[in-house]
């Protein structure tokens, strides 16, 4: 009995020395792994931080951050033409004007010399093209220099601000098209064939009622530079024979490409347009007949329809009074 109350107190001072040795040992262990787990997390912070500001230095250099160019169309109007290019030589946030020239003959060294004297800190390019098509104006221009094009024709000018107001929306969605005029083309079902639907070009007046859009007019857009590429070297020759034949509906083109590109719905942007010129082919009877012919004709060859609809609306929150 005394040798086994002996083993017995034995036994129990061996567990209370293991328990005291065991104690340290967890400690030292919990500390091991916080010291582990926080390293850890520090390098996993700092690996996102490096990769952020390689995201930062990427975008500073990116040349969406240069600013804009303007491609402006234009046809035997040069008092228009001198008009815009004063205007929009005045922006800040301009890199350059492109003027597409598509007359018979090159411009003459009175206006060439004119114009240029009205742009002083940005370049100003006449691209001269010797077949006369609307198609033209969406040529590719491989040495642009910034990402961001403005589309404008000679008759219409944006102020600054509202330019400024939209290109800060481009650059949010750099591959969709952000303009000032919407459009919407509708399903009209009476005239649907099967699971074929028969679709229609809406003015302004349908915008306003409904409240819905799938189009910005390439008369007063931004997009990026990309789609002229895309536009010329990969945009079906059908359509563009049919473009250059009929001499409309270059724009509808466009706004189709970047719509099958991009999958998106353009983004209308509240601006002040001031029309400086006289009224073009839309006051010209049969417009919206023919314009429909063409949304139909481009389904087709698109193999369905890539416009989306949507009811986004972009404004300048400071001139607005209530939310």
């Amino acid at each position: 009995m005394v040798m086994r109350g002996s083993l017995l107190n034995n036994h129990r001072r061996t567990v209370q020395r293991l328990r005291q040795m065991i104690g340290p040992l967890k400690i030292k262990l919990l500390l091991c792994f916080c010291i582990s787990f926080t390293a850890i997390l520090l390098l996993a912070r700092s690996s996102f931080f490096v990769h952020d500001s390689d995201s930062d230095s990427d975008s500073d250099s990116d040349s969406s951050s240069k600013g804009y160019a303007i491609l402006i169309n234009t046809w035997k109007r040069y008092h228009l033409l001198k008009q815009s290019i004063s205007h929009y030589a005045t922006c800040p946030r301009l890199h350059s004007i492109h003027v597409v020239w598509s007359e018979p003959h090159p411009p003459s060294h009175s206006l060439h010399t004119s114009l240029h004297n009205l742009v002083s800190r940005a370049e100003l390019r006449f691209h001269i093209n010797h077949e006369d098509s609307l198609n033209n104006r969406f040529k590719e221009i491989k040495d642009l220099g910034v990402d961001a094009v403005f589309s404008v024709d000679d008759d219409v000018i944006f102020p600054c601000s509202s330019l400024n107001l939209a290109f800060d929306v481009w650059q949010a969605a750099p591959n969709t098209m952000v303009g000032f005029v919407p459009r919407r083309v509708s399903v009209d079902h009476s005239q649907s064939q099967g699971t074929k639907g028969y679709y229609i070009y809406n003015g302004w007046w349908s915008v306003w009622w409904t409240g819905t859009y799938s189009m910005v007019l390439s008369k007063a857009a931004f997009f990026h530079k990309k789609y002229l590429r895309i536009y010329t070297n990969e945009m079906p020759a059908s359509i563009r024979h049919f473009i250059t034949k009929n001499r409309n509906c270059e724009d509808i083109a466009m706004s189709f490409l970047v719509a099958n590109v991009s999958g998106a719905p353009p983004i209308w942007v509240k601006g002040k347009i001031y029309e400086i010129g006289s009224t073009g082919i839309s006051s010209l009877g049969g417009h919206t007949e023919r314009r429909t012919e063409c949304v139909n004709r481009f389904v087709a060859e698109f193999g369905g329809m890539p416009l989306v609809s949507t009811s986004v609306k972009a404004i300048d929150s400071r001139g607005v009074w209530f939310w």
